[in-house]
């Protein structure tokens, strides 16, 4: 199995709304399922296929330059009023206080980034963690997010520093569950104001700023937990005709789920 050299490896990240590359959506899946099952996990609450045609759901991938192979990825699924995002699915049922944060932050904008993943030839690289969730936290100044949430595993979860984002103590065991196995334990995370990146690391806020000044780019970028280099053509152009399509007061959904 090859692996990505970071001095001649070119790879790309590559934004789209879920609905406009159903090709590259099942690439993902397949990617997505493939590395759970290595940890025997199977009953993951966004694990399935339905989320690729919703017009709130948008997707970004990590992969080769001609489009070939993907590396790894991420989901970023917008508080549309009508799906529940996957911490509501996850952790509803345990702790039906998420359902009123949720509503009081799709308000202004709210999302949850999920389905973070990586092949195992690419660990150590950020390809699966820190790139995804920098360029979602990027992205939300064109889908007219204001708020992320998302559930971190226990390396995962050290990223919410970087990024701007805080526990959830107001659900779960001081924001935190067992799931999705009961010997594995995950984390509420969310962050507010990813507009204007107050609580952002300064490091990470100059990139999210560059990014968002240049979403069509390449950058030779250090992985965070090797000294090696690795070269990314960024594609972060989303045909959004309203930012705002998704502020809504959720009432929708909180008639849905008495159902």
């Amino acid at each position: 199995m090859s692996s990505i050299s970071p001095i001649d490896e070119e790879i790309r990240i590559r934004v789209f709304r879920a609905t406009d590359d159903p090709e590259s959506c099942l690439k993902f899946i397949e990617g997505h399922r493939r590395v759970l099952s290595i940890y025997g996990i199977e009953n993951i609450t966004s694990n399935t296929n339905d989320w690729m045609y919703r017009r709130s759901m948008f997707v970004i991938v990590v992969e080769k330059l001609d489009g070939s192979k993907l590396y790894g990825g991420a989901r970023i699924q917008i508080a549309d009023g009508i799906h529940p995002l996957p911490i509501e699915d996850a952790t509803g049922k345990m702790d039906p206080r998420i359902y009123d944060i949720v509503r009081e932050h799709a308000q202004q904008g709210a999302a949850e980034l999920s389905g973070l993943w990586n092949s195992k030839e690419v660990a150590g690289f950020g390809i699966g963690s820190l790139f995804p969730s920098r360029v979602a936290v990027a992205l939300a100044t064109q889908i007219g997010i204001n708020t992320f949430f998302t559930l971190c595993s226990p390396t995962t979860v050290r990223f919410k520093d970087w990024i701007g984002g805080q526990i959830l103590t107001d659900v779960g065991n001081n924001g935190t569950f067992y799931y999705p196995k009961i010997d594995l334990l995950a984390t509420a995370v969310f962050s507010e104001n990813i507009l204007d990146l107050t609580t952002t690391h300064p490091r990470e806020k100059e990139k999210i700023l560059f990014l968002r000044e240049n979403p069509e780019h390449m950058a030779k970028e250090k992985s965070p937990f090797k000294e090696s280099y690795i070269n990314i053509h960024y594609q972060l152009t989303l045909n959004i005709e309203d930012p705002t399509e998704f502020h809504i007061n959720y009432e929708p959904f909180a008639l849905a789920a008495k159902k």
